[in-house]
């Protein structure tokens, strides 16, 4: 079972009118958004359309233009400390890796809550919370292995197991797929529809792959030149061609294409 967060709100989380880039430059304009508990949402657009810089916004990396507001409360009043108990990101995974055990690496991601001190003994409730989300991602029984002996389909369940472990609201997400085979990339969105569903949590992800975001998404966010040129469910949002115009090309015909591969995983 994943780990239970009691106490959520039905709006988690708000986006008014917000803008954001970089040196005085905006990337995104005026998007505005709502999200509730148990929902997740799939940022979709070409190259350079401001996804990542969404992200980054939400996770209160850069300064925003607008307000965005999680169970209510605006993230410009938070503490960064209070935002990285609400939010988590998990970012695609890299080849280079520290020799940390399995554990130890969960375990990086109770840093908020080990008293500011990460390098001391853990609390056995620290160690016990690193072990339930080990086993919800199903690896515990590898939790005293090096990460750099896991497949990439492992390490990437350890990142989100790690993820789990700041105990956040609201999961962003960045490609995380990226470097996976298919039977892995099913594996790591089962485990987010998992996570959220049964929890009433949210993951908010950024994704190329289309067939991977309709899979995880019950709302889309699609953004051209750094604007919201639509939002709504999945079915709504492929049925009126919207995904053509962005991308200038049959998305529709490329995800029948790719569909019996994807399909294989399922049973």
């Amino acid at each position: 079972m994943f780990i239970s967060i009691k106490g959520r709100l039905d709006k988690m989380i708000e986006l008014k009118n917000v803008t954001a880039g970089y040196n005085g430059i905006d990337v995104i304009n005026d998007i505005s958004l709502e999200l509730a508990e148990g929902n997740n949402l799939c940022i979709l657009g070409p190259n350079g359309c401001g996804k990542t810089t969404l992200l980054k916004a939400i996770a209160g990396i850069i300064p925003v233009k607008g307000d965005i507001l999680i169970d209510g409360k605006s993230i410009k009043k938070m503490k960064r400390h209070e935002i990285a108990k609400k939010i988590a990101v998990m970012s695609q995974i890299s080849t280079i890796y520290f020799s940390y055990t399995v554990f130890e690496t969960v375990l990086l991601g109770r840093y908020l809550y080990m008293k500011g001190n990460i390098f001391k003994e853990p609390s056995e409730y620290d160690k016990a919370y690193v072990e339930k989300c080990l086993e919800a991602v199903g690896l515990l029984k590898l939790k005293n292995k090096q990460i750099n002996t896991l497949s990439g389909g492992q390490i990437q369940r350890v990142f989100l197991a790690r993820t789990l472990a700041q105990e956040p609201s609201i999961i962003l997400l960045d490609e995380p797929t990226n470097h996976l085979d298919l039977r892995y990339q099913k594996e790591l969105i089962d485990h987010l529809n998992k996570w959220s569903k049964e929890e009433g949590h949210s993951v908010i992800g950024v994704f190329h792959d289309i067939n991977l975001a309709m899979e995880l998404a019950d709302s889309i966010l699609v953004l051209d030149s750094g604007r919201c040129a639509g939002f709504g469910k999945p079915e709504e949002i492929i049925a009126n061609n919207l995904l053509n115009k962005v991308y200038r090309m049959d998305i529709v015909g490329y995800m029948i294409d790719s569909l019996k591969q994807w399909k294989s995983f399922q049973s």
